[in-house]
């Protein structure tokens, strides 16, 4: 009989435990390694779905994802102009909080370009895209909405028409897709009262002013909205993304574009780079510090338990070299019980991840990758910890045998 499937045998309970207490460190690794690849993923996710060449943000910015960033709807019609250019499409993202059948919602709004932009595109689950310019939305299943429920935005109630699967902003938020103009509405939304003090205080701007005094039907006008007012700008959007013709010179069009003073241009990957060095680079090196803590660890565990249990058969290793057995037979039962004990914990790692996973609030992705590392890493842990169980193992003399 293998020596070291005895001795597992002899002290099953103390190793179940030891193996279960070790899966658990291991599944918290792992689940480290899937959070981290969840919120890379969720970050770039809606840059690629939205399949832009070029990326035109307010000048000296990183983007909206990045940072704010405010653009005159104006611009959308500049880079139509710009030979080699195919389309382009308002962009606009924001989150807000809501109450919502009695508990808050945090929802990231991302405005649809209207009518080009229906959301076609979107990985809907239930529903449809968006089929007319007002009062529609889809929305991610996390957000806990379903199919013609209706939710209060701003002063509008807007209807779920589809429900999409994995769309999630960097901060982890379901996203909402509304059109343009109903995403601005929601962002410039205002309480009545602060809409009626501003328009008596472009009122009273207005009565000190020499051209108000001679022509007193402007005075009039103060109380239009801000839209209908030609002296106030149109809403800004976050960014305008830019679609190229077949074959065109895409650097040729980005140093078009970048010529204008009052916009900073971005290929895709650019911005998918800048957003994943910025707001989710600090995430990686802390989830990073943690498997790395998480790692030494288990390592130290498996040392002290193999080390009692090198202690608990002090008797059978000398007894084992009173009969003559060589130093290599001896290793091999402490290096068997750190590997059995590495495998057992890794499936339970394995098992207990994949059921646990699915209910965590960010999205946990487990590649194959992952595992084969993870795999590494326990072969690694496996001889560091059997180590000091191998030492105490060399050092028993065979006349220990007869104390």
């Amino acid at each position: 009989m293998n020596l070291a499937i005895r001795d597992v045998r002899h002290n099953l309970g103390r190793f179940a435990l030891t193996a279960v207490g070790l899966g658990l460190l291991l599944m918290i690794v792992m689940g480290m390694g899937g959070i981290y690849k969840g919120i890379e993923e969720d970050a770039v996710l809606l840059i690629d779905e939205l399949d832009s060449d070029l990326w035109i943000v307010q000048s000296q910015t990183r983007g909206p994802f990045a940072e704010l960033s405010r653009l005159p709807s104006s611009v959308e019609d500049r880079a139509l102009t710009v030979p080699g250019v195919s389309s382009a499409r308002r962009f606009i993202t924001h989150t807000v909080q809501r109450e919502h059948r009695g508990y808050a919602i945090r929802i990231s709004i991302v405005g649809l370009s209207w009518p080009a932009d229906h959301g076609q595109w979107l990985p809907l689950i239930a529903g449809r895209a968006l089929s007319q310019g007002h009062f529609e939305m889809v929305a991610d299943q996390t957000l806990g909405l379903a199919v013609g429920e209706e939710v209060e935005l701003g002063k509008d109630a807007y209807r779920v028409v589809g429900v999409t699967q994995n769309m999630i902003s960097s901060g982890g938020d379901g996203l909402a897709f509304l059109t343009v103009s109903d995403a601005l509405a929601v962002q410039f939304d205002s309480a009545g009262e602060a809409t009626r003090l501003e328009r008596a205080a472009r009122r009273g701007r207005a009565e000190v002013t020499d051209l108000a005094q001679s022509q007193p039907g402007m005075l009039d006008r103060v109380d239009l909205p801000a839209r209908m007012i030609p002296a106030l700008g149109s809403p800004t959007v976050s960014a305008i993304l830019v679609n190229l013709k077949p074959g065109v010179d895409a650097h040729r069009v980005r140093s078009v574009i970048a010529g204008w003073a009052d916009v900073t241009v971005y290929s895709a990957d650019q911005q998918r780079q800048l957003l994943l060095q910025g707001p989710v680079d600090r995430a990686r090196r802390q989830i990073g510090l943690f498997r790395v803590l998480l790692v030494a660890i288990s390592a130290i565990i498996m040392s002290l338990i193999l080390y009692t249990m090198t202690l608990d058969k002090i008797h059978d290793i000398a007894l084992l070299k009173l009969m003559g057995a060589k130093d290599r037979v001896v290793i091999g039962l402490v290096l068997q019980e750190a590997f059995l004990l590495g495998a057992i914990a890794y499936v339970i790692a394995y098992l207990i991840g994949e059921r646990l996973f699915p209910y965590f609030p960010r999205r946990v992705i487990v590649t194959p990758d992952m595992l084969v590392w993870l795999a590494f890493a326990v072969a690694v842990i496996c001889i560091v910890g059997s180590a000091l169980g191998i030492r105490k193992a060399m050092g028993v003399s065979p006349n220990e045998v007869l104390s």
